[in-house]
């Protein structure tokens, strides 16, 4: 069974918006796990109206704000399996996620998450993305998609 899941790319003037994730929801609850630098991701809710909808919903779920503006839909998405012990916990055998650039137009300082999946939300430096991202698979997007010059934040 695959999951469907949407991801942002966040990014204000020249700094990117990094999430540490500390929790997964499982079938029983959520999980403490290692921490986890990412992007905002998130599954999409049969509640959504599109992916659109579903990104700005986890957007304010993990930083309390809806002060962004979807700038572009990828076309290519991340996809992935998960190991099998989280399998069982979760009731799902992959993901793949449906990536959006978007440009958040807050202030830094009002960011807050409203659950307890994340314990940290930072804006870092476009040289320094790569350094903390955890998974491979979304690394090697952030430099497909964004560092290579194929498209320029500024």
């Amino acid at each position: 069974m695959i999951r469907n899941a949407v991801g942002a790319i966040v990014y204000k003037g020249e700094k990117f918006l990094l999430v540490h994730k500390t929790k997964i929801n499982t079938k029983e609850g959520k999980e403490n796990i290692k921490g986890e630098w990412d992007f905002i991701k998130g599954g999409v809710k049969e509640e959504d109206n599109g992916l659109q909808d579903s990104i700005i919903r986890e957007l304010d779920e993990e930083t309390g704000s809806k002060d962004y503006t979807i700038i572009k839909q990828f076309h290519e998405k991340i996809t992935f399996s998960f190991p099998i012990e989280i399998r069982k916990k979760i009731g799902f055998n992959k993901q793949e996620t449906t990536m959006f650039l978007v440009e958040y137009f807050g202030e830094l300082e009002t960011l807050k998450q409203k659950d307890d999946e994340i314990d940290e939300i930072v804006f870092i430096n476009k040289n320094n993305v790569m350094d903390l991202l955890t998974h491979p698979d979304t690394k090697e997007f952030f430099l497909r998609n964004i560092l290579d010059g194929k498209l320029r934040v500024e």
